[in-house]
């Protein structure tokens, strides 16, 4: 009997990118939603100082830093998933990984 032989299946180039191109996308990116977290805080405060009749300064900036930091810590880890899938750096992340047979249940 012959043997079987596998050829491997060709594999794309990666995409080239400048080292830098990535940080200075990131660095972008987080420059505008700095802008837009900052208008989700102050909607957060306003909506709170709406609300109640006396609320503390220490609600407020509470308020104000606690909406402020959760946009801008979502936005920062959604940014280096795009960044990190447009990269390519995904892709040569799972071939490194040797695919696995299934166990046939006998």
């Amino acid at each position: 009997m012959a043997a079987v032989q596998r050829e491997a299946m060709p594999q794309p180039d990666p995409v080239p990118s400048p080292p830098g191109s990535a940080m200075r996308r990131f660095r972008r990116i987080m420059r505008w939603m700095t802008l837009v977290s900052i208008a989700c805080a102050a909607a957060a405060v306003g909506f709170v100082a709406r609300g109640e009749s006396e609320v503390g300064v220490h609600m407020l900036i509470a308020t104000a830093l606690g909406a402020g930091l959760s946009v801008l810590l979502g936005t920062a880890l959604m940014t280096l998933v795009f960044i990190s899938s447009g990269s390519g750096h995904d892709e040569q992340a799972h071939r490194a990984i040797p695919p696995t047979e299934p166990k046939d249940k006998a």
